[in-house]
């Protein structure tokens, strides 16, 4: 972790966020009292989303893609065909 003053990360502020892409997570001080901590958004769970987009698949392969009782979104899709 790198500590640096509220000045000089204005200055450098460039620089800090490519230490930041590369895993350095940095503490912005004022007056000696951090203020702000720049670090690296947290990554995505691939497996999770894998998963998520595997249970909507299943679901509409089981329920179909419909928009109401008797309503099918291919009819819909049809229905605007003729206008």
């Amino acid at each position: 972790m790198k500590t640096i003053g509220i000045y000089e990360a204005r200055t450098k502020f460039a620089e800090l966020v490519d230490e930041v892409a590369r895993g350095t997570t940095v503490t912005i001080t004022r007056r000696g009292k951090a203020v702000a901590v720049l670090s690296a958004p947290p990554r995505r769970d691939e497996r999770k989303l894998r998963q998520v987009v595997k249970e909507m698949l299943e679901w509409r392969d089981k329920h179909g893609p419909t928009l109401g009782k008797d309503v099918t979104l291919r009819e819909l899709i049809e229905e605007g065909r003729r206008f």
